[in-house]
């Protein structure tokens, strides 16, 4: 039999990488095993990056939880579903076997991108009231886990904030501490996994003052909601004023940040603190009213304050609600709110589309529980 000509090998090479590259990332990884031009092919950086980019965004969710258990007993979960599946049945699928994962007690999921799970684990010193926080990145498809980071030895004083996102520019997966000291001051460090180093930044206009909200990455950056000029180490949520409110937005890129400013049509202040979230391209803003209605912001354009936009405004009497809740996560580009209950026993779905409610009821052994949009991939950083 006569050589292959190298043009028409090269050809049936990108042929092939193109058909491959429009399967789930699931069986492409099985797909692996059938020849070694195949592998080759699935664990090339290029085929990754072409995979990511045509793999379905927003249709997997990534769920951890921590059972109410005794402490000895207690292990914390993550749980991949179909965004559907989710919507459906929250317990049926938080206690199914299959996609389950289990972490450290010590451990809690700082976000996901890309199909990397960043992980963060707390290594406390009760001598000195400090404690050691480690970084490291896992894909749960592959089994890929990266080594750890060092430290920023950060104090625990409950002030301190965290992000994790992707610097495109230098192919970076980065992670962002903030902390702040009694006076005020707020100090925010980058790590870098490419580079595994860390690089303090430029110190923040405005603190983030809630620290189980993590930095919402969206466009290359990270976000929060922030208080400007906080005094001291704690503050009074009935002291605090409008204009005290900003976003603030770290550039991963630059390592730079910015204020992003309130929509005007946001005439007083919530009752409670208001929250961010993030689903598809947008940014949202989610808070209450005078304690009778919720109110969700969309930004359609990332970065233009002129593009906020309200989206919803619902009284807690029609979702049949307690005052104060506020959803835990958003889907279908705003679509859809779940809400959780304040003992975390419920979930309350809102469907704009067809004004329609429904209530679920949670297992007490899965009432801890964050939400995090997830994509599945071949991402293997270096």
């Amino acid at each position: 039999m006569a050589p292959q000509h190298p043009t028409a090998a090269l050809f049936l090479c990108e042929f092939v990488m193109e058909i491959l590259s429009w399967i789930p990332a699931k069986p492409v990884t099985r797909l692996k095993l059938v020849c070694k031009s195949w592998n080759s092919i699935i664990s090339h950086p290029h085929f990754v990056k072409l995979h990511l980019h045509r793999s379905p965004k927003n249709a997997i969710l990534l769920v951890t939880r921590t059972p109410p258990l005794p402490e000895k007993e207690r292990k914390q979960g993550l749980v991949l579903s179909s965004v559907e599946s989710f919507i459906q049945n929250p317990s049926s699928t938080l206690d199914a076997q299959e996609n389950r994962h289990v972490l450290h007690l010590q451990d809690w999921v700082l976000g996901s991108c890309n199909g990397l799970v960043c992980v963060a684990h707390i290594l406390f010193h009760p001598n000195n009231h400090n404690c050691d926080i480690l970084f490291r990145l896992w894909n749960p498809l592959i089994g890929f886990i990266s080594g750890n980071s060092p430290s920023p030895c950060l104090r625990v004083n409950g002030h301190d904030a965290f992000g994790f996102g992707y610097d495109e520019s230098s192919d970076s997966y980065k992670v962002v501490t903030a902390s702040r000291n009694s006076s005020g001051t707020v100090t925010a460090q980058v790590y870098s996994f490419h580079g595994n180093s860390w690089k303090r930044v430029n110190s923040f206009p405005a603190f983030p003052f809630s620290a189980d909200d993590n930095g919402h990455f969206i466009g290359g950056t990270l976000n929060w909601l922030g208080l400007r000029n906080p005094h001291g180490d704690h503050y009074d949520w009935a002291a605090v004023t409008l204009d005290m409110l900003m976003i603030v937005s770290l550039d991963l890129k630059s390592d730079t940040n910015k204020q992003i400013l309130l929509p005007k049509g946001i005439d007083e202040m919530p009752r409670e603190e208001p929250t961010l979230g993030v689903w598809g391209n947008s940014l949202y803003l989610l808070h209450d009213y005078k304690n009778t209605h919720f109110i969700a912001w969309q930004m359609k354009e990332f970065g233009d304050e002129n593009s906020w936009t309200q989206l919803l405004k619902i009284s807690f009497h029609y979702l049949d609600v307690e005052t104060l809740w506020l959803p835990e996560f958003i889907f279908e580009n705003g679509n859809i709110f779940m809400f959780m209950g304040r003992h975390r026993f419920v979930e309350v779905f809102y469907d704009r589309r067809d004004n329609s409610v429904k209530r679920v009821n949670i297992s007490a052994n899965n009432c801890y529980m964050d939400a995090f949009d997830y994509v599945e991939s071949l991402v293997q950083p270096c």
